[in-house]
């Protein structure tokens, strides 16, 4: 069977093409191309570090202690290799069943691969990962996935769409054998396919139209023991304070509005997501978390343990923002007292501020509860990293997402949300240090500091905050300012004299190694109205011209000039200039 292109416009991405639609019918972003690189980079990463901890598993020399407890990781080893071709039989005939349930057509799609043991070893080898898209809308990621992830075994792709799983079967079509023998597409409510689907997929891939968190319930159970959750939220404005109370009802924390509110997102949507996995006596270990245009993205690996899941509420924190200033800090839930070889999980100590702010007098916000453990796993994110460079040709948004990754690993990864130096200026009403001349004072006074990659402004440092305002302090006190109102924050903080003396001179670590290497860090977008777009089936009609594209904007603009030289020349003819 041939497909008319008449109709369609073939768009390539990597090594993947699809067929679209004039009428919009499927949702397709070219925005997100940043978000497909990035998760096949993981991806990859993912499939090489699963085939090291399978050797060491089966060598006895595991290499995951810190995440899961030895007794554990060796029970789950033994269970999975004694039953793992049943695991294989249920597999197969559950997806058959779905399959002629939900569609009489046989859909694009493979076997998986029979089970191999080494002869006169008895050692089953590592099968390829199964990899679910829960909402593959044109199935444009899942394809990029089949093509260009080497290792990588079948991909269920899943939409409750008749429209978009048409589509999707026809760009598998239209993508040749490869697409066909790797990636099945289904006509499924992801939330049912996933809970009835436990444990059967070794990553699980969200990448919803707005909020995931109708999905990360049955998300979280579907994931393997180690296997990887790669999702996404593109609701910021909820996510970043403008709309409380839908944040709280969505993700169970509560956002405030500081500079620091796009981490803050991200640290909103692991706390959701550990909370989730939690009732399933299951936890997460973030290995990269990701702010860029209009979205977070995060990748977590989840496990099993029981133990391992107490020690949740050392891993959050509620956040105190004072209103008057910059100033905030982080209230753990949870701690640990060890007395010989037990530990006793409490509650966490305080609370952590007074009434009112040290620094500037003013009452405090309290948001959160946040994920406050580190977001990123720097091991991962500089194989990830070499791995992008070796191979920049395969990837579209090579210069951006190598950019963003070389930021996220000069970041302190023990340090939650951070500081704008503007801000801090803004407060004081004075003119800004440079940022090497800030960095350096605070290194000088013994404390570290980085970039993020959330904000080219930010700054991360484990100074506390009381060190920063007397850095700010002694800047004044060589650049003075004009006298504010006696109830402003700044008049309040400049008021007090510092107690520490700090030195600007210049310090060597002040400047990151991209920096000194002058490695672009924050590029501008590729182009115009880079960002979300229409939900499928919808049309632009009336809304605002500069949505319809350049041509129609340079149009209008040649228009309006031609009506004002016009109407010049018609108010030069009616009123003449008098001699």
């Amino acid at each position: 069977m041939t497909t008319d292109l008449s109709d369609y416009a073939i768009i390539k991405e990597g090594e993947a093409e699809i067929l679209m639609h004039a009428k919009n019918q499927v949702f397709y972003n070219k925005t997100q191309v940043n978000n497909r690189d990035i998760s096949i980079a993981v991806l990859r990463a993912f499939i090489e570090k699963r085939k090291e901890e399978h050797v060491a598993r089966l060598s006895k020399k595991t290499k995951t202690a810190p995440k899961v407890s030895e007794k554990d990781a060796s029970n789950s080893v033994v269970e999975e290799v004694s039953n793992e071709s049943d695991i294989i039989d249920e597999k197969t005939n559950g997806d058959c069943e779905v399959a002629a349930e939900i569609s009489q057509e046989e859909p694009c799609s493979i076997s998986e691969e029979p089970n191999k043991v080494t002869e006169g070893k008895g050692r089953v080898e590592l099968k390829p990962p199964r990899v679910l898209e829960a909402l593959s809308a044109s199935g444009l990621r899942a394809l990029r996935y089949a093509r260009e992830v080497e290792g990588i075994g079948q991909v269920v792709a899943l939409d409750n769409d008749k429209v978009s799983v048409e589509a999707c079967r026809r760009n598998i079509k239209f993508n040749g054998s490869v697409a066909c023998s790797k990636v099945e597409s289904h006509l499924a409510d992801a939330r049912v396919h996933m809970l009835t689907h436990p444990k059967e997929f070794d990553v699980v891939d969200l990448d919803p139209y707005g909020s995931p968190s109708v999905f990360l319930d049955s998300a979280v159970q579907s994931v393997v023991d180690g296997g990887l959750l790669m999702c996404t939220a593109t609701d910021m404005a909820v996510l970043c304070g403008g709309n409380g109370e839908v944040c709280y009802s969505k993700y169970g924390s509560y956002p405030l509005r500081g500079k620091y509110c796009h981490e803050m997102a991200l640290r909103i949507l692991l706390a959701c997501i550990e909370s989730h996995a939690n009732r399933y006596k299951r936890y997460i270990v973030p290995v990269l978390s990701v702010q860029m245009d209009f979205y977070v993205r995060v990748f977590v690996r989840i496990y099993s343990s029981a133990s391992a899941m107490k020690n949740t509420p050392l891993k959050l924190s509620y956040v105190y923002q004072c209103i008057g200033c910059d100033s905030f800090h982080l209230q753990p839930i949870g701690r640990t007292v060890a007395k010989n070889s037990s530990v006793r999980y409490l509650p966490g100590f305080g609370p952590v501020v007074p009434q009112e702010c040290n620094d500037c007098g003013k009452k405090f916000n309290m948001g959160g509860p946040i994920w406050s453990a580190p977001i990123h796993d720097q091991e991962w994110v500089t194989s990830i990293l070499s791995d992008v460079k070796s191979m920049k040709e395969r990837y579209p948004a090579y210069d951006r997402i190598s950019a963003v990754l070389t930021t996220i690993s000069e970041e302190l990864p023990d340090v939650p949300l951070f500081l704008s130096l503007h801000n801090l200026c803004a407060t004081l009403k004075c003119t800004s240090p440079s940022a090497v001349i800030f960095r350096s004072a605070v290194i000088n006074a013994g404390y570290r500091i980085s970039g993020t990659h959330v904000n080219p402004l930010g700054l991360k440092s484990d100074a506390p905050m009381d060190v920063i305002w007397d850095i700010m302090r002694c800047w004044v006190k060589n650049h003075p300012v004009k006298p504010q109102p006696p109830d402003q924050s700044g008049t309040v903080i400049l008021a007090k004299e510092p107690v520490l003396q700090a030195n600007f001179a210049r310090a060597i670590a002040s400047l990151s190694k991209a920096q000194t290497k002058k490695i672009a860090r924050f590029l501008p977008n590729p182009e115009r109205h880079w960002g979300p777009k229409l939900r499928a089936g919808r049309q632009i009609t009336s809304k605002h011209i500069s949505l319809l594209g350049p041509d129609a904007v340079n149009g209008v603009l040649n228009h309006e000039e031609d009506e004002e030289h016009n109407a010049k020349r018609q108010k030069i003819e009616d009123h003449p200039t008098p001699n």
